[in-house]
């Protein structure tokens, strides 16, 4: 199915190939369709072809156009249905050719989205690109859950990192730097390695009994909202089967999540734990 949807898209179609095609890099926010922007809309209701990654809704994907060809080149934990490197040589060559192309990604295209390693490729082949940022993962899964993830009694400091380490013995984040205090750290790709997290984040100062809490499928109907402590939060993981994707939200402004979810009005406003 893809490979004859990318024959498709590599046809001819009268523009000759004389001038590159533009590719339009953008975020589809962390789900609900609803959280779009004006932009992102326009930009899928006039492409002809888009590249979509695995966290992009259907919902979000009935935005583009009846002509357009959407071509799945998503990536999932144990699965790539292309390597990062093959995305990057399939948009440039299909923008050479002179297409123009719709490069869709969940959340915002730079917040932990690839964006800047695919906006260098294309800068680096010529290749006229635009950016289109949207909401980002952290914060619709905090609006939405009913964590505020700044707030002036509790955390001066915001912080986003990867939870994706890359071997069991291999750690490469400043531990030192996520464990202060008066922050909320937000951790991407990070549920297989929660028990890491958690433990590393203690033994670098951050008390047991800190905050904690798994949002997944931020924004979604089906969201949930697991809140615990950095104690508590990989057995709850467990307890509730969280999967992917989830975001370990970190910080004293997690407390204050049952009281803003008790006044919350959002479909995604379930908490357990």
């Amino acid at each position: 199915m893809v490979d004859d949807a990318i024959r498709k898209a590599r046809a001819p179609d009268g523009q000759g190939g004389t001038c590159p095609g533009k590719v339009t890099l953008v975020g589809s926010g962390p789900g609900d369709p609803e959280l779009l922007t004006l932009r992102a809309v326009k930009a899928l209701r006039g492409a002809r072809l888009v590249l979509y990654d695995h966290l992009v809704s259907k919902e979000v994907l009935r935005y583009a156009g009846d002509e357009a060809d959407l071509i799945y080149v998503g990536k999932q934990s144990g699965h790539h249905t292309m390597p990062q490197e093959d995305i990057i040589d399939l948009m440039v060559r299909l923008a050479l050719s002179g297409k123009n192309v719709v490069r869709l990604k969940g959340g915002d295209c730079f917040i932990f989205g690839r964006g800047g390693e695919e906006a260098q490729a294309l800068s680096l082949a010529g290749i006229p690109f635009e950016v289109i940022p949207g909401i980002s993962a952290a914060q619709g899964a905090g609006a939405y859950a009913g964590i505020p993830l700044t707030h002036r009694d509790h955390a001066a400091t915001l912080v986003y990192a990867t939870g994706h380490l890359r071997g069991e013995h291999e750690v490469e984040l400043d531990w030192e730097a996520l464990a202060r205090p008066r922050q909320t750290v937000v951790f991407y790709m990070g549920i297989a390695n929660l028990p890491v997290i958690c433990t590393e984040l203690q033994k670098h100062g951050l008390p047991a009994t800190m905050p904690a809490a798994l949002v997944e499928q931020a924004s979604l109907p089906t969201q949930r909202c697991i809140c615990g402590t950095l104690e508590t939060l990989p057995a709850l993981a467990l307890e509730h089967g969280v999967k992917p994707p989830a975001l370990i939200i970190v910080g004293e402004v997690v407390a204050l999540q049952p009281v803003l979810a008790a006044g919350m009005h959002t479909p995604a406003s379930l908490t357990e734990g």
